[in-house]
């Protein structure tokens, strides 16, 4: 990230930024959109694109007319990787902003930071990160994937190809905790054991004794659902210590481009489920790589977060536009209606209206010895169906709850 591109996003971090096509001229009052992102801290690298990607599609949107006629507004905060700052920018922007709709969160601590806040006030956010899942909340939109669409894949895939004796390396918050159960569920679904597991906090950036843990276990291969700048450490430590083990992933490369950031062959034979990365060569992705480099050409990378973001404005211009209303109970009656639907640049996705996540195309990534891409598998239109299959349905009732394998909703 360059000098000019951090002073840039910090002269906005704090002010509301009104965001208007260059001769544009709307009688009607502005639909206002929060924007709460982590553009400094340890989870920049991976989350600047998504404010970008939120200013890029309101660009777009307001050139040709704005919501029903309204321009989008953004009122955006720099939360700084802070979930203090999550609190306190949504209690502004609910209470103060007065925004219709906000877009917030990468971690899914920052998530759970401010879940409680947007139910309290009776707020409508979308969350366009993916995550461990689970989240059945009626105040709440999730774009990103979920485990039934990345670990469903994924695990099966690599025990297949590598063997059924497996290593999780994970962030030790809610993120990593859910994400491995789901892992080790996954597993021994399939006939496979756990060779070890070990939770690293947030922010060490040393992991000598986690490589000696894994090359005295002796893996078939290690899921790595590490989070953040100082964790990325990981993956240049194990190459020079010669750990030559395959990786598998929902969170790297897609989020953090890391075979960008990091020196071949550190993330040799990584494999990631991902919904959208720049690599996606379709003529749909390779249009809206054009365009997202042509307004922001100093951008290292689009990832799937960017595309997620992206992507959500236009859904949320369409559920507007069919509800003729910004209010949170008006567009879930079209999200009922089960066909909000739009073609992205990863493919077509549709809301789900029992859990108000998204389906996916989930493309299976491999970063070869060269860190080049290729994509061994593509899964098409997979469903976010684990919420609903274990009793969440917000059509009919509202928990503002997370479910997990381990506690998933109680039987009516």
């Amino acid at each position: 990230m360059t000098r000019s591109v951090l002073r840039g996003l910090r002269a906005v971090a704090l002010t509301g930024t009104l965001v208007l096509a260059a001769g544009a001229a709307f009688a009607a009052d502005p639909i206002k959109l929060g924007v709460l992102e982590d553009q400094s801290g340890d989870f920049a690298a991976a989350t600047i694109g998504k404010v970008h990607a939120i200013q890029l599609a309101t660009e777009e949107i307001n050139k040709a007319g704005g919501i029903a006629g309204r321009p989008i507004e953004l009122v955006t905060y720099d939360t700084q990787s802070d979930n203090t700052r999550y609190q306190e920018f949504m209690r502004r922007v609910l209470q103060r902003d007065k925004v219709d709709v906000v877009f917030a969160g990468f971690s899914s601590a920052s998530r759970e930071a401010y879940r409680p806040i947007v139910d309290q006030f009776n707020g409508f956010a979308f969350y366009n990160n993916q995550y461990e899942g689970g989240v059945c909340d009626g105040h709440m939109i999730v774009t990103g994937a979920v485990p039934e669409q990345q670990f469903s894949t994924l695990i099966p895939y690599m025990m297949e190809k590598y063997g059924k004796n497996v290593y999780t390396l994970a962030a030790d918050y809610n993120f990593g905790q859910i994400s491995a159960e789901w892992v080790r569920k996954i597993v021994k679904e399939n006939g496979g054991k756990m060779a070890g597991e070990e939770f690293i906090p947030l922010g060490v950036s040393q992991f000598s004794q986690s490589i000696q843990n894994i090359q005295k276990a002796k893996p078939d291969f290690v899921v790595t659902l590490l989070v953040g700048t100082a964790q990325a450490s990981y993956y240049e430590q194990a190459a020079s210590a010669n750990v030559n083990l395959p990786m598998a992933s929902s969170v790297n490369v897609g989020q953090g481009y890391e075979h960008k950031r990091f020196k071949p062959p550190s993330l040799k034979d990584m494999y990631v489920t991902t919904n959208y990365i720049e690599e996606i060569d379709s003529p749909t992705s390779k249009a809206f790589f054009a365009k997202f480099k042509a307004k922001f050409p100093s951008e290292p990378y689009v990832n799937q977060e960017a595309e997620n973001s992206y992507l959500a404005v236009y859904l949320y211009k369409q559920m507007v536009e069919r509800a003729k209303s910004t209010k949170r109970e008006d567009i879930r009656k079209v999200i009922a209606a089960g066909d909000v639907c739009m073609d992205a640049p990863e493919g077509k996705v549709c809301i789900d209206p029992k859990s108000q996540h998204m389906s996916h195309t989930i493309y299976l990534a491999k970063v070869g010895a060269d860190h080049s891409i290729s994509f061994p598998k593509v899964w098409e239109d997979i469903k976010p169906y684990w919420l609903g299959d274990v009793g969440c349905d917000l059509t009919k009732k509202d928990p503002m709850a997370q479910y997990t394998p381990s506690n998933p909703p109680p039987k009516p």
